[in-house]
This record gives C-alpha cells, structure tokens and sequence, in this order.
C-alpha cells in the first residue's frame, strides 16, 4: 500500500494509532514486490543478501528469519495471512510456529465468477488447466487462495489473531503475530465482495479492463499503453478507498492489540505501487521503480510517542528494531526510534521474466538510495535522480542525469555513509550478474 493512500486525503482516519504512535514519513521499502520486500522485513537484509527476487525466488536457507530470532528470544511466532505469497510458496513461512491462511476459512460467494476471474487474471492458472496440477488438485488449491480477490477476509484476519493472542495470555506465553491483510492490494476492496467503482456500464467495464493489464503486465510483453491515465489515476484512487473502507477497524484493532495485550504495534506495508508514475503500469516487478514511499507506524507497549519523523528511513531496519523490543541484548542495530538518521534507504529490483516475452527495453535491475532530499536509481549503467516529495504528495518522475554525473561520489557527504552504500552497490551488481 502507498503512503499517500494512508495520509494523502483529507485525514488520515488513524486517530488512535498516530496520536500515540511514531508516524515515519519517509519510510521506503527495500523490494518493490511482496517476496522481496516481505524477505527484507524478515531477515533484516536487502535482496540481493537475503537471495528472495524475481529470478531467484526464495530466501537463502542459511539466513535467520525473523520468526526464528523471535523464538530462540521466548516468543511463539505465528502468522496470520490473507497473501498465499507470504506461506510456503516462497519460504516465507519459515520459523513461524503456525501460519493460519485467511482464504481457508471463508466460503466461495461467486464461484463460477470467482473461478472465471482468476483464470482470467492469471496466466499461471491458465496453463494449469492443460498440465498435471489439473489432476493433482493443485489447481483447487490456487483457486482457494484467489478468494482474496473477491472478497474481504479482514475480520477473519483479525478474529484469528485475536484468538491465537487470547490462548498465549491464558497459557503466559510470549507471541509474535505476523498479520497480513489484503483488502488494499490488488483489486483493492472497497466492499466485503468485489465491487466496481466507476458510475457508468462503460466506466466499469473499462475498470474492469484496466485491473485486468494491471495484473497481467501486458505492457511487459507488449509495446501498447493499455490502462488510460485517467484509469490509472483511478486505481490509485481505488486504493485509498480500500483504505477508507478498513481504517477505523484497523485503527480500532491496534487500539485493543496494546491496551489489552499490552503489545508493541507496527503497523505498515510491504511495498507500493507505482499507478503510472514514471511512466510505469504494473503493481509489482522491476518496473515498480525502486524507492516506493510506505506507511509505517510504531506503537510502543509502555508509553504514548505521538510524532512525526521526517528522516528517510528503510522497512530493512524494523528487524533489527522488532528483535531490541523482544529484548535481544545481542541485536547491534540502532534504534530506530532514537536514532532514524542511521537508516540508509537502499532499494533494489529485479526484472521480471513474463513468460520469457518481456520486452528488451524491460530487461533490466535497479539500485536505488536516498541521499539528502533527493532518490536516485541506477539503471542500464546510468544514474537518475528524482526529489523526495511531501507528506501525502505522490512520486515525481526521474530525471536522466547523464553518464558523466556519479551520485556516490558526488551526493553522499559523510564517509561511513557513502562506504555502505558503495558495498551495498557492488554486492548487487555481483549479485544481478549472477542470477
């Protein structure tokens, strides 16, 4: 979910959680899709450390998890989760006591239309029908999980968690709960069922249209723009309204997780989606431009810290900060709170392989960093900048800054800074060389 989705209207309709959490403005995600970005929040490692991208898959087996730290601390660590992306079908499950999928425990409303959408919507289904998983069952299977996409199952999220929080308080047992919602991720709810948004037959059914490239990447494989900018706009649109239509129980939700449960509460997105910026149309892959700005709120257990911190900081460091508040002695990393201006945002992407259709002009990584107010991306050897841009505001575009112009050496003004970044740099590029 993007930050302006959040807080770019009117009000952020997170009364309880801002007036007593930390509200960090310019947090940026690592990756620019679930499996890396979610791998990073994990493992506390950028993708190309932790090996979870587009071409790699999963995450290196010999890298510690967050579950695992938290349950060598005392914890219990369960998940929670309406994204199949999140369980066994990239490693992310590894460590949790128990993952519990939301899409289990709800009936199918529409199942001719639920089974027509899907297919539609994904070409991996498609190509099922004519392989082995037909007959193995495993077909069903991603037609279970693709309930998400019609309906809301955030009740079941939260009803779920309450109950597994209820039986740790009468057992005197430590949790971790990893929560997963996707009433904001594509094809962004705005009702317990699906529903369209636009007032017109012809509106909706080119909503419809937009929503179905949107997910299917045919731009990817395809020199064609076929979502209009203004239906890009109204995606993007579309999300803050599947935000508005979950808030105040999300906000009602974290309200009772810390003054029931006396618990830490992070509250925030893996990544964002782009809707046309930089020229983009896609919700997920490399051409997702790295550096996608996410909400990212910090309830402390103890105290009330109502503010608002400006400093850029990356999603990469709430695993060092996750293990602190566990109370791991031995976790070297800064405190976030304390200290945000040790953060170093650094994203990277991966292209993504379309069926082996992805045009040239796609086939390409991205590194990304902010320095002072400005991002900056590498792509096909050539540096980019763009400004950071207000609270609320969307992305600005960036700008060419031409092969003599190196950001390293040029934007960075202290050392251990500029060091980091240099080796975060040139572990990519090994890495991107490899896969």
């Amino acid at each position: 979910m993007r930050y302006d989705a959040v807080f770019g209207g009117h009000e952020h309709l997170l009364p309880y959680a801002v007036g007593h959490g930390v509200n960090f403005a310019q947090a940026r995600s690592a990756g620019c899709w679930t499996l890396p970005a979610t791998a990073t929040l994990f493992t506390g490692l950028l993708p190309h450390a932790h090996g979870a991208t587009s071409q790699s898959r999963g995450i290196r087996p010999q890298v510690p998890t967050l579950a695992e730290r938290m349950s060598a601390l005392g914890y219990t660590p369960y998940m929670v989760s309406a994204n199949i992306a999140t369980t066994e079908i990239f490693g992310l499950h590894r460590g949790f006591e128990r993952v519990e999928c939301a899409w289990k425990r709800i009936p199918a409303r529409f199942k001719r239309l639920h089974a027509l959408l899907v297919l539609a919507g994904k070409p991996r289904l498609r190509r099922k029908l004519l392989s082995l998983d037909m007959i193995a069952g495993k077909l069903s299977d991603d037609l279970d999980a693709a309930k998400v996409w019609l309906q809301s199952t955030l009740e079941v999220v939260f009803g779920r968690a309450r109950s597994i929080l209820q039986e740790a308080q009468q057992q005197n047992r430590r949790t971790f709960c990893f929560l997963n919602l996707m009433e904001t991720h594509f094809p962004y709810h705005i009702a317990d069922a699906f529903e369209t948004s636009m007032p017109t037959l012809w509106g909706q059914l080119r909503e419809l249209y937009s929503l179905f490239h949107f997910v299917n990447q045919t731009r990817l494989i395809r020199d064609k723009d076929y979502i209009a900018p203004d239906m890009l706009l109204h995606l993007r649109q579309r999300q803050r309204q599947a935000w508005v239509f979950i808030a105040a129980r999300v906000d009602a939700f974290m309200r009772e997780m810390r003054e029931r449960y006396d618990a830490l509460v992070v509250f925030g997105s893996d990544h964002g989606d782009n809707f046309g910026e930089q020229g983009w149309q896609y919700h997920f892959s490399n051409v997702t431009d790295a550096g996608t700005r996410v909400p990212l709120l910090w309830l402390p257990h103890d105290h009330d810290d109502a503010r608002t911190v400006e400093t850029p900081i990356s999603t990469q460091n709430l695993f060092g900060a996750l293990l602190q508040a566990a109370g791991d002695k031995e976790e070297a990393s800064f405190s976030l709170t304390a200290s945000p201006e040790r953060s170093v945002s650094i994203m990277q992407s991966f292209w993504y392989d379309n069926r082996g259709r992805t045009q040239l002009r796609y086939r390409y990584n991205q590194f990304a960093f902010v320095a002072g107010t400005q991002r900056f991306v590498h792509r096909h050897g050539q540096w980019h900048a763009a400004p950071l841009t207000h609270r609320g505001d969307p992305e600005v575009a960036f700008q060419d800054l031409g092969y003599r112009v190196d950001p390293l050496r040029e934007a960075v003004d202290r050392p251990e800074r500029l060091a980091y970044i240099r080796r975060m740099f040139e572990a990519y590029q090994a890495f991107a060389a490899g896969v």
